[in-house]
């Protein structure tokens, strides 16, 4: 399953990164290849400064070690090793119009001293951070991820759909998501009902179906004119990614946790944004009905 799973990943990531660039029209994806100490490494793809595209990363990761005393404490993991291996993306568009998204892939293997498996479950997901909303463009991400799932059972994109809105929630602020949600699970472990393999295709649905998902809403926004004061709101939303990615992210905290490579796992964070003490959109306007759908999530199929 290990072989399988780095397979599917990276043939994955050159899939994606070949759509953005094809998106995008100008900019190419800068590889950057890295070992961590502590065993395994990496393969970092970053875009910058394109015709669409202002930062973006799809970034694939293979890494093990030992259970620390950190990760028990801290991550709740108790074995003696540990492997894991996924793909973490994240895109920032330049165009205010043209909406953030953010999607992981990820396995994970637990062993005992004799190296013998422990546990092992898959998790991931994917979802959008628009900061002008356009229903259409939301009812098309989450009815693609549906069209994911669905044949594997019809319970799991509304069960997935709920967990996404409660996780990508700034709960420092109440109730206020990043975005508009799509899915997001984590510990799918084997049971009676579905085997390892069944899962290992569950993944695959959902990881090949993010294309579909994505790229056409670009397609239909790139080209629409935008004015300082649109930018102005993209940078206040975007500081609103970066407490959740510094705060709550577990991603994040895993790969800090683990000594990963900071550069990658900071990738993430958008390349300008805004803090303005208490900012609040005026009544009535798109900027405010935004907000509005991020403090009361919605069924969008």
């Amino acid at each position: 399953m290990r072989e399988q799973w780095i397979n599917f990943i990276h043939d994955l990531q050159d899939r994606i990164c070949a759509a953005i660039e094809q998106a995008d029209g100008l900019a190419k994806f800068r590889e950057d290849n890295w070992t961590r100490e502590a065993g395994g490494g990496g393969r970092t793809r970053v875009i910058a400064n394109g015709a669409l595209f202002e930062k973006g990363g799809v970034n694939t990761s293979v890494v093990f070690g030992p259970v620390t005393a950190t990760m028990r404490q801290q991550l709740k993991i108790d074995g003696h090793s540990w492997f894991a291996c996924g793909l973490s993306l994240v895109i920032h568009p330049e165009n205010p119009f043209v909406p953030t998204t953010h999607a992981n892939w990820r396995y994970f293997e637990l062993y005992n001293e004799a190296g013998d498996i422990i546990d092992r479950w898959f998790g991931g997901g994917a979802d959008l951070t628009p900061y002008y909303l356009f229903d259409e463009d939301a009812k098309h991400f989450h009815q693609t991820l549906k069209n994911a799932m669905d044949p594997f059972g019809e319970e799991w994109y509304p069960l997935y759909k709920k967990q996404c809105d409660e996780y990508f929630n700034n709960a420092h602020r109440g109730v206020e998501t990043r975005g508009i949600g799509g899915v997001f699970y984590d510990y799918l472990r084997p049971a009676e009902n579905r085997t390892l393999e069944d899962l290992f295709a569950f993944q695959q649905a959902n990881g090949n179906s993010f294309i579909e998902a994505y790229i056409p809403i670009t397609e239909k926004r790139k080209s629409m004119t935008w004015q300082p004061q649109h930018k102005y709101w993209q940078e206040i939303r975007r500081g609103r990614y970066v407490e959740f990615n510094l705060i709550h992210d577990r991603g994040t905290i895993f790969g800090l946790k683990t000594n990963g490579r900071t550069e990658s796992i900071l990738m993430s964070l958008p390349p300008t944004v805004r803090f303005d003490y208490n900012y609040q959109p005026q009544p009535g306007t798109e900027e405010a009905r935004l907000l509005s759908v991020c403090q009361s999530p919605k069924d969008w199929v």
